[in-house]
Protein backbone atom coordinates (compact mmCIF):
# COMPACT_ATOMS: atom_id res chain seq x y z
CA UNK A 1 0.00 0.00 0.00
CA UNK A 2 1.40 3.33 -1.09
CA UNK A 3 0.82 6.23 1.29
CA UNK A 4 1.45 9.80 0.24
CA UNK A 5 2.81 11.88 3.10
CA UNK A 6 2.21 15.60 3.08
CA UNK A 7 4.20 18.14 5.04
CA UNK A 8 2.88 21.45 6.38
CA UNK A 9 4.83 24.04 8.32
CA UNK A 10 3.45 24.45 11.82
CA UNK A 11 1.63 27.64 12.68
CA UNK A 12 2.17 28.68 16.28
CA UNK A 13 0.10 30.82 18.62
CA UNK A 14 1.02 34.50 18.52
CA UNK A 15 0.01 35.29 22.08
CA UNK A 16 0.87 32.81 24.82
CA UNK A 17 -0.61 32.95 28.29
CA UNK A 18 1.75 33.53 31.21
CA UNK A 19 2.83 30.22 32.75
CA UNK A 20 2.41 29.65 36.48
CA UNK A 21 4.10 26.85 38.41
CA UNK A 22 2.53 25.70 41.68
CA UNK A 23 4.44 23.56 44.18
CA UNK A 24 1.90 21.64 46.26
CA UNK A 25 2.68 19.56 49.34
CA UNK A 26 2.17 15.85 48.71
CA UNK A 27 -0.31 15.77 51.60
CA UNK A 28 -2.32 18.93 50.73
CA UNK A 29 -5.88 18.21 49.58
CA UNK A 30 -7.11 21.81 49.22
CA UNK A 31 -4.78 24.27 47.50
CA UNK A 32 -4.89 22.69 44.04
CA UNK A 33 -8.68 22.94 43.92
CA UNK A 34 -8.60 26.55 45.15
CA UNK A 35 -6.14 27.59 42.44
CA UNK A 36 -8.03 25.77 39.68
CA UNK A 37 -11.33 27.29 40.81
CA UNK A 38 -10.03 30.80 40.10
CA UNK A 39 -7.55 30.15 37.30
CA UNK A 40 -10.06 28.36 35.05
CA UNK A 41 -11.56 31.74 34.12
CA UNK A 42 -8.28 33.62 33.63
CA UNK A 43 -5.87 33.97 30.67
CA UNK A 44 -3.17 32.18 32.67
CA UNK A 45 -1.86 28.61 32.42
CA UNK A 46 -1.07 26.72 35.61
CA UNK A 47 1.25 23.71 35.93
CA UNK A 48 1.43 21.77 39.18
CA UNK A 49 3.96 19.50 40.84
CA UNK A 50 3.94 17.99 44.33
CA UNK A 51 6.75 18.02 46.85
CA UNK A 52 7.21 15.34 49.49
CA UNK A 53 6.01 16.45 52.90
CA UNK A 54 6.28 14.01 55.80
CA UNK A 55 3.61 14.19 58.50
CA UNK A 56 3.01 14.95 61.34
CA UNK A 57 3.49 18.70 61.19
CA UNK A 58 6.70 19.54 63.03
CA UNK A 59 9.53 21.99 62.41
CA UNK A 60 11.86 19.04 61.79
CA UNK A 61 9.60 17.60 59.08
CA UNK A 62 9.03 20.97 57.44
CA UNK A 63 12.79 21.52 57.19
CA UNK A 64 13.12 18.27 55.23
CA UNK A 65 11.35 19.89 52.27
CA UNK A 66 14.24 22.29 51.75
CA UNK A 67 16.41 19.70 49.98
CA UNK A 68 13.60 18.87 47.51
CA UNK A 69 12.62 22.39 46.48
CA UNK A 70 15.01 22.65 43.52
CA UNK A 71 14.23 19.23 42.05
CA UNK A 72 10.47 19.64 42.51
CA UNK A 73 10.61 23.01 40.74
CA UNK A 74 12.73 21.56 37.95
CA UNK A 75 10.01 19.05 37.14
CA UNK A 76 7.55 21.82 36.24
CA UNK A 77 7.96 22.22 32.48
CA UNK A 78 11.70 21.36 32.38
CA UNK A 79 13.75 23.82 30.28
CA UNK A 80 10.69 26.02 29.77
CA UNK A 81 10.41 29.58 31.02
CA UNK A 82 7.93 30.03 33.86
CA UNK A 83 6.63 33.46 34.80
CA UNK A 84 5.90 32.69 38.46
CA UNK A 85 6.50 29.84 40.90
CA UNK A 86 4.20 29.69 43.94
CA UNK A 87 5.33 27.48 46.83
CA UNK A 88 2.24 26.31 48.68
CA UNK A 89 3.22 26.05 52.33
CA UNK A 90 2.81 28.80 54.92
CA UNK A 91 4.49 27.12 57.88
CA UNK A 92 7.16 25.55 55.65
CA UNK A 93 8.19 28.95 54.31
CA UNK A 94 8.51 30.36 57.82
CA UNK A 95 10.49 27.41 59.16
CA UNK A 96 12.82 27.07 56.13
CA UNK A 97 13.02 30.84 55.65
CA UNK A 98 11.64 32.96 52.81
CA UNK A 99 15.11 33.75 51.49
CA UNK A 100 16.18 30.09 51.40
CA UNK A 101 12.94 28.99 49.70
CA UNK A 102 13.44 31.63 47.01
CA UNK A 103 17.10 30.69 46.52
CA UNK A 104 16.27 27.00 46.04
CA UNK A 105 13.49 27.69 43.54
CA UNK A 106 15.60 30.13 41.55
CA UNK A 107 18.29 27.47 41.13
CA UNK A 108 15.76 25.61 38.98
CA UNK A 109 13.98 28.58 37.38
CA UNK A 110 16.41 31.55 37.53
CA UNK A 111 14.20 34.13 35.83
CA UNK A 112 10.87 33.55 37.54
CA UNK A 113 9.00 35.50 40.20
CA UNK A 114 8.79 33.52 43.45
CA UNK A 115 6.00 33.84 45.98
CA UNK A 116 4.79 31.95 49.05
CA UNK A 117 1.70 32.19 51.26
CA UNK A 118 3.46 34.18 53.97
CA UNK A 119 5.34 36.40 51.49
CA UNK A 120 2.05 37.22 49.78
CA UNK A 121 0.26 37.72 53.10
CA UNK A 122 2.76 40.36 54.26
CA UNK A 123 2.49 42.03 50.85
CA UNK A 124 -1.32 42.05 51.14
CA UNK A 125 -1.16 43.46 54.70
CA UNK A 126 0.92 46.37 53.41
CA UNK A 127 -1.45 47.00 50.51
CA UNK A 128 -4.47 47.05 52.82
CA UNK A 129 -2.68 48.91 55.64
CA UNK A 130 -3.14 46.00 58.05
CA UNK A 131 -0.90 46.25 61.11
CA UNK A 132 -2.85 44.26 63.68
CA UNK A 133 -4.43 40.86 63.02
CA UNK A 134 -6.57 38.23 64.65
CA UNK A 135 -4.86 34.95 63.73
CA UNK A 136 -6.49 31.57 63.19
CA UNK A 137 -4.55 28.37 62.40
CA UNK A 138 -5.05 24.60 62.51
CA UNK A 139 -1.47 24.06 63.75
CA UNK A 140 0.01 22.46 66.88
CA UNK A 141 1.71 24.55 69.57
CA UNK A 142 5.29 24.31 68.22
CA UNK A 143 4.31 25.70 64.81
CA UNK A 144 2.02 28.35 66.30
CA UNK A 145 4.90 29.69 68.41
CA UNK A 146 7.09 29.89 65.30
CA UNK A 147 4.43 31.79 63.36
CA UNK A 148 3.82 34.23 66.20
CA UNK A 149 7.55 34.93 66.36
CA UNK A 150 7.60 35.54 62.60
CA UNK A 151 4.80 38.11 62.72
CA UNK A 152 6.47 39.84 65.66
CA UNK A 153 9.67 40.17 63.61
CA UNK A 154 7.62 41.67 60.77
CA UNK A 155 6.05 44.25 63.12
CA UNK A 156 2.59 42.74 62.71
CA UNK A 157 0.69 42.77 65.99
CA UNK A 158 -1.38 39.69 66.81
CA UNK A 159 -4.26 40.77 69.03
CA UNK A 160 -5.78 37.28 69.29
CA UNK A 161 -4.53 33.80 68.35
CA UNK A 162 -6.76 30.74 67.99
CA UNK A 163 -5.76 27.25 66.87
CA UNK A 164 -7.36 23.86 66.26
CA UNK A 165 -4.18 22.13 67.47
CA UNK A 166 -4.12 19.57 64.64
CA UNK A 167 -0.99 18.12 63.06
CA UNK A 168 -2.01 16.24 59.89
CA UNK A 169 -2.82 17.76 56.48
CA UNK A 170 -5.59 15.19 56.04
CA UNK A 171 -7.20 16.57 59.20
CA UNK A 172 -6.79 20.18 58.02
CA UNK A 173 -8.58 19.45 54.74
CA UNK A 174 -11.53 17.79 56.46
CA UNK A 175 -12.35 20.58 58.89
CA UNK A 176 -15.92 21.72 58.21
CA UNK A 177 -15.87 25.17 56.50
CA UNK A 178 -19.14 26.10 58.23
CA UNK A 179 -17.50 25.37 61.58
CA UNK A 180 -14.55 27.60 60.63
CA UNK A 181 -17.05 30.32 59.67
CA UNK A 182 -18.82 29.95 63.00
CA UNK A 183 -15.80 30.06 65.30
CA UNK A 184 -13.58 32.46 63.35
CA UNK A 185 -16.33 35.10 63.30
CA UNK A 186 -15.99 35.25 67.10
CA UNK A 187 -12.22 35.82 67.05
CA UNK A 188 -11.96 39.37 65.77
CA UNK A 189 -11.08 41.97 68.40
CA UNK A 190 -11.65 45.71 68.27
CA UNK A 191 -7.91 46.23 67.90
CA UNK A 192 -7.54 43.93 64.90
CA UNK A 193 -7.55 45.44 61.41
CA UNK A 194 -8.25 42.04 59.82
CA UNK A 195 -8.50 38.30 60.34
CA UNK A 196 -5.80 36.08 58.83
CA UNK A 197 -6.48 32.35 58.42
CA UNK A 198 -3.21 30.49 57.99
CA UNK A 199 -2.64 27.17 56.16
CA UNK A 200 -3.04 26.21 52.50
CA UNK A 201 -4.79 22.96 53.44
CA UNK A 202 -7.72 24.59 55.26
CA UNK A 203 -10.87 24.80 53.08
CA UNK A 204 -11.73 28.47 53.62
CA UNK A 205 -11.62 30.17 50.21
CA UNK A 206 -15.37 29.82 49.68
CA UNK A 207 -16.33 31.32 53.05
CA UNK A 208 -14.18 34.47 52.92
CA UNK A 209 -16.94 36.70 51.53
CA UNK A 210 -19.46 35.49 54.12
CA UNK A 211 -16.94 35.96 56.89
CA UNK A 212 -16.06 39.50 55.82
CA UNK A 213 -19.75 40.46 55.82
CA UNK A 214 -20.18 38.89 59.24
CA UNK A 215 -17.26 40.63 60.98
CA UNK A 216 -17.21 43.79 58.83
CA UNK A 217 -13.44 43.60 58.43
CA UNK A 218 -11.08 42.15 55.80
CA UNK A 219 -10.43 38.42 55.97
CA UNK A 220 -7.32 37.01 54.34
CA UNK A 221 -6.15 33.41 54.00
CA UNK A 222 -2.99 31.63 52.86
CA UNK A 223 -4.43 30.44 49.55
CA UNK A 224 -6.23 33.70 48.83
CA UNK A 225 -3.13 35.88 49.29
CA UNK A 226 -0.97 33.40 47.36
CA UNK A 227 -3.44 33.35 44.45
CA UNK A 228 -3.66 37.16 44.53
CA UNK A 229 0.12 37.70 44.42
CA UNK A 230 0.59 35.01 41.77
CA UNK A 231 -2.03 36.54 39.49
CA UNK A 232 -0.90 40.13 39.96
CA UNK A 233 2.74 39.14 39.29
CA UNK A 234 1.75 38.39 35.67
CA UNK A 235 0.30 41.86 35.12
CA UNK A 236 -3.31 40.68 35.24
CA UNK A 237 -5.05 43.32 37.37
CA UNK A 238 -8.78 42.87 36.78
CA UNK A 239 -10.93 42.42 39.91
CA UNK A 240 -11.88 38.86 40.88
CA UNK A 241 -15.11 38.75 42.85
CA UNK A 242 -16.40 36.20 45.32
CA UNK A 243 -13.27 35.48 47.37
CA UNK A 244 -12.77 38.48 49.63
CA UNK A 245 -11.89 42.15 49.23
CA UNK A 246 -8.22 41.49 48.48
CA UNK A 247 -8.89 39.84 45.11
CA UNK A 248 -11.23 42.65 44.16
CA UNK A 249 -8.26 45.06 44.23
Amino acid sequence: MNVVFKHYDAKFKKNLNPKIGLLVLSTDQTIEGDFNKIFKNLPLDIFINRIHNPNPLTKENLLKMQSDLESATNKILPNEKINTIAYGCTSGTIVIGEKKVKEKILLAKPDCYVTTPITSAIKAFKKMNIKNIALFTPYPKQINETILEYFTQKDIKVSSFTSLNLNLDSEFANVDPDYILEISSKLISKEADALFISCTALPVLDILNKLEKKIQKPVLSSNQTLIWDTIRSTGYNSPIKGYGKLLEN
